[in-house]
């Protein structure tokens, strides 16, 4: 039996304008858990489509078991025993989580299919897993951590002998991560070889063996997992030294440009209040269910608030949809890019654009000229990497992809910005571009409130904390008093 259960030999992939990999050699150890970590944009989930079937490599060969093979599509993988937990989700909304698992495969009795059999059969094997929801729910009716879940649990299901995972915990909470890496160790522990694609170094350490890094479709490095240390795999992904994770900013902070004072959602926020001066990055701090992202919607128009008043600028506004909103500067960069912040199949020119169409507008007409000059304008000052301005946004890297939603509301020329996520699905390269360009932001002028997850990110880049719990404000750090201990200690007590 070979040592190696995949070996893939000078890889190369080309698509129109980019190389998205070249030369790429990969090998994966049977029963260990491979780390393959890079910039977003590297090349890690084009590798791992070539292997899966989706796309088919222009150069290069791949062996599995010590016998080389080629794989033309994702039912030709799956019968190889390839499992490949994709980053975006791949289940049918309408169906239910029992008929996502069995999708394909579902088994009769008599020439009928057998629903009570796999209703059974799907709970069982959810509670085995740990999973907290009912096979028979539908799909639309479950979260986006649990639709996760879903997905982990549909490549588990098929007793594959390699599974990659890319990026599995993106939507995951702490409880249903640990879930997830107690699930990868006891795969490894069966012999199963894990590929595990993730921005977040935590976890690679905490898991992986073996780490290869890739940066512009290239292999940069490859070694066992405890000779390498956070900063040096960052310095290889990125090509620079990161001297610092979060870049220092020195500003005078301004007059207040927001006020809110006591805004009720019922049975989501109660009496929620904070001011927001020029300059300033406010960040949201809380548990999962805290209640920050509801903050924003009612400030952003995107949901009613029941009680409560807002001022811009010092005087008051009801605002009862984004539109209103926009009209008063105010931008919110959603904690989901690809459901609501881009449009996914239109180009970048449009998708930069479209939130502020009377700057382009000329007379009646919008003028292609204008879109195309002003858009390319936005582009180089976020330093957007791309091959053309008419690139789709799917196309695109997470961190290009969330600087492209930035490019849009700056086009709109808001001068208050509330930032849901900002870094969420973005490799550390780019993270640390989108903590300058805060700054930057914020040295203009402009007001951000930050809302993460992150603890340490939210605490490494805020002026000042408003931590937030069970829908309740429960207390208000400075930069100094905002420790993780702090922190958490406010975020639990309510």
């Amino acid at each position: 039996m070979a040592d190696y259960i995949l070996e893939m030999h000078h890889i190369t992939k080309r698509f129109p304008g980019v190389v998205a990999l070249h030369d790429v050699s990969f090998k994966v150890r049977r029963g260990e858990i491979h780390a393959l970590v890079g910039e977003n944009g590297a090349g890690k989930s084009t590798l791992m489509k070539i292997l899966n079937g989706v796309y088919q490599a222009d150069e290069g060969t791949i062996v599995l078991n010590g016998e080389e093979t080629i794989i033309r599509n994702t039912t030709e993988a799956k019968a190889k025993g390839i499992g490949l937990v994709f980053q975006e989700f791949n289940l049918v909304n309408s169906l239910s989580v029992a008929e996502n698992l069995y999708i394909n495969r579902l088994p009769k009795r008599k020439g009928r299919i057998d629903w009570k059999a796999i209703n059974r059969e799907a709970q069982e094997f959810l509670d085995s897993l740990g999973f907290n929801f009912k096979a028979t729910q539908k799909i639309e009716q479950l979260s986006a951590a649990q639709r996760q879940l879903v997905e982990i649990a549909k490549v588990l299901a098929l007793n594959n002998s390699l599974i990659v995972m890319d990026e599995p915990t993106s939507s995951l909470t702490t409880t249903e991560t640990e879930i997830l890496f107690k699930l990868i160790e006891n795969l490894k522990k069966e012999g199963i070889s894990i590929v595990y694609i993730s921005h977040k170094l935590e976890e690679v350490f905490r898991l992986a063996d073996t780490t290869t890094i890739l940066r512009d479709g290239e292999v940069i490095d490859s070694a066992p997992t405890a000779t390498l240390t956070r900063d040096k795999i960052v310095e290889k992904m990125v090509g620079r030294s990161v001297d610092t994770e979060y870049p220092h900013r020195s500003c005078e902070l301004g007059e207040v440009v927001l006020k809110v004072d006591n805004i009720t959602r019922n049975g989501l926020i109660e009496d929620i209040s904070f001011e927001l001066r020029r300059g300033e990055i406010l960040g949201f701090a809380g548990l999962i269910g805290s209640g920050r992202t509801e903050v924003a919607e009612a400030i952003f128009g995107a949901e009613v608030y029941h009680e409560g008043v807002i001022e811009v600028g010092g005087k008051k506004v009801a605002i009862h949809s984004t539109h209103q909103a926009k009209d008063e500067g105010i931008g919110l960069l959603t904690e989901d890019r690809k459901e609501t912040g881009l449009v996914l199949d239109y180009n970048l020119i449009w998708n930069i654009t479209i939130t502020n169409l009377n700057k382009v507008r000329r007379r009646k007409f919008i003028s292609s000229k204008a879109e195309m000059q002003l858009a390319d304008q936005f582009s180089k000052e976020l330093n957007i990497k791309t091959p053309s301005l008419k690139q789709y946004a799917i196309n695109l890297s997470g961190g290009n992809q969330q600087k492209v939603v930035f490019a849009k509301w700056l086009f709109s020329d808001v001068d208050i910005l509330i930032l849901d996520e900002p870094t969420r699905g973005i490799d550390v390269g780019a993270k640390y571009e989108i903590y300058q360009l805060m700054n930057q932001l914020a040295e203009q002028g402009k007001a951000i409130i930050m809302i993460s997850s992150e603890l340490p990110e939210v605490i490494g880049m805020s002026d000042r904390l408003v931590v937030l719990s069970g829908g309740k404000k429960v207390g208000e750090l400075n930069r100094e008093e905002a420790t993780p201990e702090a922190v958490m200690s406010l975020a639990v007590s309510n």
